[in-house]
């Protein structure tokens, strides 16, 4: 068979190699989302938080063995290092190689799953039925229990997604790129209609398997952990404004659990690429991500963070302070009085920090000092807040001085008419430490790299 040929004179280590250097830029970094202990009988486990996160070389998070079926490909993508025009090393694993790896790797307690996507080879039918072989012999030969996240393929037959869909906790089919318009210029063999069928396939599945379970409780989980979708960033000239309602649409349509964002990084140096002369966007990215969890947990719709008129994020204020100084009005917020929701939308304050405030306040008014004992940022929290109707600090309600205080990297906070400056020590001061952050180091800081 093809898959058993391509590479055939390669060691399994020349493979892995290969392959897991060309699955980095697909984003993986997802606790499991599903519920399932061990059952006595099967290899692993798999719970809400079961999977372990690190960190590759370029400072990318991920958590699983995140592999290729393969990088041959039959597309010419111009911003991917497998597309076939591209004169790269080439491998393709057998399932059995797969769950050869998988397995070794558990045992040695290196992993807690399997994160499996793959080029085009053949068709995408032949590729999507070598995935669902892959996963089926791992669970049903190798007894693996753990967690499995798989890209489903673009144009596969649906019979093959649905089978695959009832062996795995989480599937994905990648957006590439926010617009159609974007597919049209970088990625010519992509259609959006093509992308989405899937995606709608596989919502429809989920929908109809937890009606099923209603019924049936032993009935097999289609997709427990839901399905995610990834956006290549910076490639295409789309502003975050249109990204991130992108995003929402995907939410409110496809019920969607994640959202991916991946800084565009020129690996082919196609004419049609941007050149990035400063690296990556990677603050670009993190800001996006930060609005997805708005979105997601915080109650904010896009139409609030962004507009037309004002199309991308400050990369100086995270999007809930922007969104904040923008809107002083709603502010200062009487921390003891507040409901839950106005509580989520004071910078500092997370979605945690907000329900231990609800619950303790029952008992007692809440000072600053409660407050930081929660879990509070004060530093971000106290332009925004009051406790029994006072301000921690005389501070302004102007947009100009919060803003000069959030962004001031020496001074975090500056207060009263007697000349008193109010700083956050730091690991390094000494006294007499008096060297400027450069413009990099910020930079580094704010992606956490530094």
């Amino acid at each position: 068979m093809l898959y058993l040929s391509a590479g055939g004179e390669q060691s399994l280590t020349d493979k892995l190699k290969i392959l897991t250097d060309a699955a980095k830029y697909d984003v993986a970094c997802t606790s499991s989302g599903v519920e399932r202990k061990g059952n006595g009988q099967s290899i692993g486990n798999c719970v809400a938080a079961g999977i372990c996160h690190s960190f590759s070389s370029d400072g990318r998070c991920i958590s699983l063995l995140k592999i290729l079926m393969t990088n041959e490909c039959i597309y010419d993508c111009k911003y991917c290092q497998n597309r076939c025009s591209n004169d790269v090393p080439r491998a393709t694993f057998s399932p059995e190689e797969i769950c050869t790896l998988t397995m070794e790797f558990y045992r040695r307690n290196y992993i807690e799953g399997l994160f499996l996507s793959s080029g085009i080879i053949g068709n995408p039918s032949f590729t999507m039925e070598l995935i669902f072989r892959t996963i089926w012999l791992l669970r049903n030969k190798y007894r693996f229990n753990g967690y499995v996240h798989v890209k489903a393929i673009p144009g596969a037959d649906p019979e093959q997604i649905q089978r695959t869909g009832f062996l795995v906790d989480r599937m994905s089919v990648n957006l590439e790129l926010p617009t159609a318009e974007g597919l049209r210029v970088l990625a010519p063999n992509k259609h959006r209609k093509n992308i989405l069928t899937p995606m709608r396939q596989i919502q429809t599945g989920i929908q109809n398997n937890k009606n099923d379970l209603v019924l049936y409780r032993n009935a097999p989980k289609f997709v427990g952990g839901g399905q995610a979708t990834q956006m290549i960033i910076g490639a295409t000239p789309e502003s975050d404004w249109q990204i991130i309602n992108v995003a929402e649409n995907l939410y409110q349509k496809f019920d969607l659990k994640r959202v991916f964002y991946s800084a565009f990084v020129n690996v082919t140096g196609d004419k049609d690429l941007p050149a990035l002369t400063g690296g990556p966007p990677l603050l670009r990215e993190h800001r996006l991500y930060q609005a997805d969890w708005l979105l997601r947990f915080y109650g904010f719709r896009a139409s609030e963070l962004l507009d037309e008129k004002r199309p991308f994020f400050n990369v100086m204020l995270d999007p809930k302070e922007d969104w904040a100084v923008r809107n002083l009005e709603h502010f200062p917020v009487e921390i003891n009085r507040a409901p839950l929701e106005v509580l989520l939308r004071v910078p500092g304050i997370g979605v945690k920090s907000a329900q231990r405030i609800v619950a303790a306040r029952r008992s007692a008014n809440l000072t600053f000092h409660d407050l930081k004992k929660i879990g509070v940022v004060l530093k971000r929290a106290l332009y925004f807040i009051t406790c029994s109707g006072k301000m921690m600090y005389p501070v302004k309600l102007e947009e100009d001085y919060i803003v000069r205080n959030l962004t001031n990297v020496r001074d975090r906070v500056q207060f009263g008419s007697d000349g008193m400056t109010y700083r956050q020590m730091s690991l390094f001061d000494d006294g007499s430490f008096d060297r400027t952050v450069s413009a990099a180091e910020q930079l580094q800081s704010a992606v956490g790299q530094l």
